[in-house]
């Protein structure tokens, strides 16, 4: 894990946002020119998901201080510093780009939100690190949008995507880390097959597996010829043969399996009682991963049986808003298609 790094000067973000207002002030603004300008900001880097739902759950929050964990370009952040004035924001994030853009987006609410190079792992460092900022207000709420931005798959430099060809690389930050295609240099054919099936890769692991090491792709064209050699066409499902190939290896490069259940710790940690976590996943096993903890932290680890009730003493840590995901709307999906497989879970921490 790297150390946490302020790269991101609470001076030089206030000095941005004050040049930006000197030309255009926010408060002469009308209601739907502020809306009409935080969605063109949005659609410059990323349309966040499910942003009515979370404004509105976060917008009901006492004054204090709200983790967005997966910063990204700031479009959930903005959202809930316009609908909620109590609020101020610490925004998480490893890539470069998208700290860039959320310091533009951010920048008409001056003096409210401050932007933290690191992992969401680090979310208990970070906040004991920027006392200054959170000036002993409650942590009231934390959001973590998991996955990949937008932005990262449609900048083909950046070597997500199999729709261009590009390097090899699907770190998050670029500066750091090893690349997709250097750990498959040194990656193990059983662990690759493990990880593959994990994502979802059953019935052709192995023979992807295979292909791919032996081939020791360097582009994302490369990979996605591997794999397609390993599978017959007949055989090939629903969308790109390649999909759950590249969502494996940008798993294992991010470690983002890792950083999920230390973050999610960590969000556990710092919200004060009465506090929200919210946490949207994209795919089945992130979700499981979010499921499991939540249900772990809902029953304090309880395992007696229900027959029998709990006789073991556990204490719960939270409450779970309800037992299954909550989806975004079908007008949602059509104005963003992406949405379709997003899963929304909710959870409020109780006293001890």
């Amino acid at each position: 894990m790297q150390g946490v790094q302020l790269k991101y000067r609470p001076r030089t973000m206030r000095s941005l946002a004050i040049v930006k207002t000197g030309r255009e002030s926010s408060s002469a603004l009308s209601p739907v020119l502020t809306i009409e300008r935080l969605q063109m900001a949005q659609d410059l880097y990323h349309q966040p998901v499910l942003v009515s739902e979370i404004t509105e759950l976060f917008a009901s929050l006492p004054a204090g201080v709200v983790v967005d964990a997966t910063l990204g370009g700031g479009g959930h952040a903005a959202a809930l510093l316009e609908a909620a004035p109590q609020l101020r924001i610490v925004g998480i994030d490893r890539d470069p780009d998208a700290r860039s853009a959320a310091a533009t987006n951010l920048s008409r609410f001056v003096g409210r939100f401050l932007i933290v190079d690191a992992t969401f792992a680090q979310l208990a460092e970070v906040v004991a690190a920027n006392a200054e900022f959170v000036m002993g207000d409650p942590i009231v709420g934390v959001l973590m949008d998991l996955g990949v931005s937008s932005h990262q798959l449609d900048e083909s430099s950046r070597g997500f995507s199999f729709r261009a060809d590009a390097p090899l690389d699907m770190r998050m930050d670029p500066t750091r880390g090893e690349t997709a295609a250097q750990l498959l240099s040194h990656l193990d054919q059983h662990e690759f097959v493990r990880l593959l099936r994990a994502n979802g890769e059953n019935r052709f692991a192995g023979s992807i597996a295979k292909s791919v090491l032996e081939r020791q792709p360097q582009t994302t064209n490369e990979l996605t010829e591997a794999v397609e050699r390993a599978v017959p066409m007949a055989a090939r499902r629903r969308g790109h043969v390649a999909t759950r190939v590249f969502q494996t290896l940008r798993i294992a490069v991010n470690s983002e399996e890792e950083q999920l259940a230390g973050g999610l710790d960590a969000a556990l940690e710092v919200l004060a009682p009465s506090g929200v976590l919210a946490v949207i996943a994209y795919h089945s096993g992130e979700d499981r991963v979010v499921k499991s903890v939540l249900h772990e932290a809902s029953t304090g680890g309880c395992h007696c049986p229900p027959a029998l009730g709990c006789v073991c003493g556990a204490v719960p840590r939270i409450t779970v808003f309800k037992a299954s995901a909550r989806l975004a709307s079908a007008t949602e999906i059509e104005n963003n298609p992406r949405a379709r497989s997003a899963r929304l879970r909710i959870a409020r921490k109780l006293a001890p």
